[in-house]
């Protein structure tokens, strides 16, 4: 795949990259080595102020990079903005917590073990490699970035072809922010040189974000030279309506969750579970609000849905419509793609959904939503968990034992009551199954790649 900048809006190449060549590879890890000797060294106190120092450049020139990001990837403006915010918060929380949630953890009884004293500790494991996602250009390798900085490693980006000018803008934040030279960077460079660069020794760990094709691509590759990885692949979250519900709220909330980033999201909505009582309301109340909705220049303030990212997108959206269709799925809102320039698909309500259909199974990358009707709670179950994806769900019940019931039997990394899946710094976030392994965000987050080492004193 080329690297460029295509505006899914217009379908115009904006602007081309050369790839860089293995000497420049080459130069940029000796940086990050060479940095790690250096940051590894320094206080908390002083990282948390260079992160600070970036979060205040991504806040003043919020309105370059938003524009930077609807250009590349098509999402609304104001989305686009709430992106660059929510990266500059993140990195205040490591900024403020990570001296906290790396600190000694002592053994309260050291005697146990024969000892005077004994605790166990969290060191930096030096450079990490992130490949990541376009489809939040900036929040995806911020929340890697973030931690992995402020527990003392460097990083080394791999990003997604289509968003060069945001991988370029990373490239240089945390430089520009105080970090030592080398800290952070950029390879400006195409998928098949992951491979060699996971083999060299001075990569620790690595982090995707992605699909399950490329997640078990770099988990392999990881595991061959033994080193750690963190996986954050596809979802296909369930969204479930009891009876007890706030139909008008869930449904609003439904539209909301789908649309979302265009509908490409990992941990959007995408399965829309409706109990038998409540399945025609909440049918005609989600089809009225999906079709209601205004496509069109993600440019423009009034607009709820921009283009999908790529022609290959939109394209996978028709086939796997088209082929519930073809099997008998009803369409209750849009069901094509847009004429025109751009990679626009409307809004999309697909019912009578059946198991011969791939968009049971397989991830709509999207604003289209698969409704289902179940019988009863355990139903509902069956049809959130039937996929392979576990990432996130959201379940809307007013009763407590419902409640109850959903949280312990939904297959998921993150079961959300009466709302939408979000990521907060504040809480962990990752999946199970074929949504990959590890966690990012919260504690947890900064502790995934650090060595822990316990510590024995007589």
């Amino acid at each position: 795949m080329a690297i460029a900048t295509v505006n899914p809006a217009t379908g115009e190449t904006v602007k081309e990259f050369v790839p860089e060549e293995p000497a420049d590879v080459e130069r940029k890890l000796a940086a990050a080595q060479a940095a790690f000797e250096v940051l590894g060294k320094t206080t908390y106190e002083q990282r948390a102020s260079w992160m600070r120092a970036s979060a205040d450049l991504l806040e003043s020139e919020v309105e370059e990079l938003a524009k930077i990001l609807v250009t590349e990837m098509g999402k609304p403006i104001a989305q686009a903005r709430a992106e660059v915010l929510k990266s500059a918060k993140g990195m205040r929380f490591y900024a403020d917590n990570a001296e906290r949630f790396l600190a000694d953890e002592p053994l309260e009884d050291p005697s146990q073990v024969g000892a005077s004293r004994a605790y166990a500790r969290y060191e930096p494991l030096g450079v990490v490699l992130a490949v990541m996602p376009w489809n939040y250009p900036l929040w995806q390798v911020i929340r890697f970035a973030a931690p992995a900085l402020m527990a003392g490693n460097t990083g080394i980006l791999k990003h997604a072809s289509n968003v060069p000018q945001s991988a370029l803008y990373l490239d240089t934040l945390f430089e520009r922010g105080g970090f030592p030279q080398g800290a952070f960077h950029t390879l400006l460079v195409g998928t098949s040189v992951v491979g060699e660069v996971i083999k060299d020794p001075r990569i620790k760990a690595v982090t995707l974000t992605g699909s399950e094709p490329a997640g078990r691509a770099v988990a392999s590759a990881a595991a061959a030279e033994v080193k750690k990885s963190v996986l954050e692949l596809g979802g296909s979250d369930p969204f479930i309506v009891l009876p007890s519900a706030d139909l008008e709220a869930a449904a609003a909330t439904a539209v909301k969750a789908r649309i979302s980033n265009n509908g490409q999201s990992c941990i959007a909505g995408k399965r829309f579970i409706a109990h038998r009582d409540v399945y025609d309301e909440f049918a005609r109340l989600f089809a009225e609000k999906m079709a209601a909705l205004k496509v069109g220049d993600p440019f423009d303030e009034s607009v709820d849905v921009g283009p999908v990212a790529t022609a290959g997108g939109r394209d996978e959206l028709t086939e796997l419509v088209d082929d519930a269709v073809s099997n008998g799925a009803s369409v209750l809102a849009g069901g094509h793609a847009l004429n025109g320039p751009g990679y626009f698909f409307a809004p999309t309500v697909l019912a009578d959904l059946t198991d011969d259909m791939r968009i049971v199974y397989e991830e709509a990358f999207g604003p289209v939503a698969s409704l289902y009707r179940a019988e009863d709670a355990d139903d509902a179950i069956r049809i959130a968990n039937q996929t392979t994806f576990g990432l996130s769900s959201s379940v809307w019940t007013n009763d407590p034992e419902e409640e109850s019931y959903f949280v312990q039997h939904l297959d998921a990394g993150a079961v959300f009551v009466n709302g939408m899946t979000v990521s907060y710094p504040e809480l962990p976030f990752g999946g199970i199954k074929a949504s990959g392994f590890g966690r990012e965000l919260a504690a947890v987050g900064i502790r995934e790649f650090t060595n822990l080492k316990t510590v024995w004193k007589a």
